[in-house]
């Protein structure tokens, strides 16, 4: 059949998803986000085994490629040293003097800045990595910008 007589439609004429682009470096994880990953994992798992309409498998499927390569990927972070912000720690501060806040040092797939939790490789965390409450640090291209009040550990981490 002469392309002309096919429907605009047709899905031999789409252009196929890419694949999910997986984070560069490192996939360190909490146990917290160890475990959120195998709930993905199951819950993907099981919406495929189900069926349904083939777009919606095949884009479960697509996902579920993300993250298998996640899972497969994680490595489980060693707490921060006592004392020092890093990895697994809630570090309170204050950006250019203003109200305290918190953040959680976390993996990329378990951050979620809403509530508080940011990937170890966003800009705030590379800056608070490795200070020790009461250390100013530039943030922002501001000297002193940044002002660590407290560091804990989260309690999930390795």
């Amino acid at each position: 059949m002469s392309v002309a007589f096919r429907r605009e439609s047709d899905e031999e004429h789409l252009e196929p998803r890419p694949e999910l682009p997986v984070p560069p470096g490192p996939n360190l994880v909490t146990l917290r986000g160890m475990a959120q990953i195998e709930g993905r994992v199951a819950e993907l798992e099981q919406a495929v085994a189900a069926g349904g309409e083939e777009a919606a498998v095949t884009a479960l499927k697509r996902d579920l490629r993300y993250w298998h390569v996640r899972r497969a990927t994680a490595q489980l972070a060693s707490r921060a040293a006592e004392g020092e912000a890093g990895f697994g720690s809630r570090v309170g501060y204050r950006l250019n003097n203003g109200p305290l806040q918190h953040a959680e040092i976390v993996g990329a797939d378990e951050a979620e800045p809403a509530a508080g939790r940011i990937a170890f490789t966003a800009p705030l965390a590379r800056a608070l990595i490795g200070g020790t409450e009461g250390e100013r640090i530039d943030f922002g291209g501001k000297p002193g910008a940044l002002e660590i009040v407290s560091i804990d550990p989260i309690a999930d981490v390795t």
